[in-house]
């Protein structure tokens, strides 16, 4: 009988259709009777929209499935509410627009082993639902980064869209997820803060997690405020230098946007994007409240 127990926590906002996806690629994952498994899914809706799929996947799947609801839409008060419900020596986190492999988990599972670390973090993968426009593709805009598996890892290389780490490090916290963080960055600053503590993650290569782009996140409003967003919450990273680059960058990137919208739409969008980033980071800074204080979700 395995001695060690993962709980994959998820939080969802009005995605069912995806994650049903989510829940039955995590059905019967590999586990080689090193561990067992269990799942939590924290609905960051009030109305619920995620009960019916995870009632309909718990009456039939063979492992514990919980599920909770965080009313208020916070990433961090939904992922803590996950946090509550889940028991076992590890947690793991996929998003509800991810699935994964069935060999996912072990990967993971086995890498934390051979490292020693305190956490193990994964790539991800884009799936378009249909084919994507060529300016789309050209552009890259969802691509995550790959490393060599075995990378000790830095604190802005971060994010829990694909992760495992060990329970222990999650003693003492009184709130894991900061509530100031609510609309996104919530990882990399818990993170941020797990290095500062001593804690170390590496990667995984191979513990592959694949996400589904719908259509409705090829608009260039989406991409702009994705990137307005994160710049906006990177003001609890900033230093002198960021604010520096961000006085002298959007400007500059906003002169050039007619002469980009010229040359091809995905080079107008991947600086259309930057002048997002360095905006939201000086919004931010001037603690304006530009851009609204909700998660983005598509």
């Amino acid at each position: 009988m395995a001695s060690k127990h993962i709980c994959i926590c998820i939080c969802s906002y009005k995605r069912p259709h995806l994650l049903k996806c989510t829940l039955e690629s995590l059905r019967e994952l590999e586990t080689a009777g090193l561990f067992d498994y269990s799942i939590v899914v924290a609905d960051n809706d009030g109305g619920e929209s995620a009960k019916a799929t995870v009632a309909e996947f718990a009456r039939t799947a063979p492992i514990a499935v919980t599920y909770c609801v965080e009313p208020e839409q916070n990433i961090s008060l939904a992922r803590n509410k996950a946090l509550e419900f889940a028991k076992g020596d590890f947690i793991a986190w996929i998003d509800d627009d991810e699935f994964a492999e069935k060999d996912w988990l072990l990967l993971f599972f086995k890498t934390l082993q051979e490292s020693k670390a305190d956490g193990v973090l994964g790539p991800v993968k884009p799936v378009f639902e249909t084919r994507p426009p060529g300016w789309i593709t050209r552009g890259r805009f969802f691509d995550k980064p790959r490393r060599v598996t075995g990378l000790k890892l830095r604190w802005d290389q971060t994010s829990t869209a694909n992760v495992l780490v060990q329970r222990q490090i999650l003693h003492g916290l009184a709130e894991p997820f900061r509530r100031q963080f609510g609309s996104g960055c919530e990882d990399i600053d818990f993170f941020k803060r797990m290095m500062e503590a001593g804690r170390t993650f590496v990667w995984c290569d191979e513990a592959i997690v694949s996400e589904i782009v719908p259509p409705a996140r090829w608009k260039r409003s989406y991409l702009y405020r994705r990137a307005f967003l994160r710049g906006r919450n990177g003001k609890y990273f900033a230093d002198f230098r960021s604010v520096v680059k961000s006085v002298i960058a959007l400007p500059l990137y906003l002169l050039l946007l007619p002469f980009l919208f010229l040359a091809g739409q995905h080079l107008f969008v991947r600086y259309l994007m930057k002048v997002g980033d360095h905006a939201g980071n000086l919004v931010g800074l001037l603690g304006l409240k530009l851009g609204g204080d909700k998660y983005l979700a598509g």
